[in-house]
């Protein structure tokens, strides 16, 4: 499954993210993978997508980013290519 990760900043302050993220890596559990991420211009959010098969890995990782300042919002999401699959058993015949 996929999940955007929506990240906040306190304080808009990224920087002790990147510090834990220089000195320990993402810190990702087995089973957890990151595929990418894109930070807000104005340093508040990162978006990132994950894929994994248990939810639980998630908050493993999580856990991992305590203490930094990060909120983490966790939003399940499907592919727009699977959701056309989806949608086209519904649409009438042409």
């Amino acid at each position: 499954m996929l999940f955007m990760i929506i990240e906040r900043f306190e304080n808009d302050d990224m920087i002790p993210i990147y510090e834990r993220l220089e000195s320990q890596g993402r810190m990702l559990p087995p089973g957890l993978e990151y595929v990418d991420s894109w930070i807000e211009a104005n340093f508040s959010r990162c978006f990132q997508i994950m894929k994994c098969d248990d939810a639980a890995m998630l908050q493993e990782w999580v856990l991992g980013w305590r203490g930094t300042g990060a909120t983490f919002e966790i939003v399940p999401i499907v592919p727009s290519k699977r959701t056309r699959e989806v949608v086209a058993s519904k649409l009438p015949s042409s």
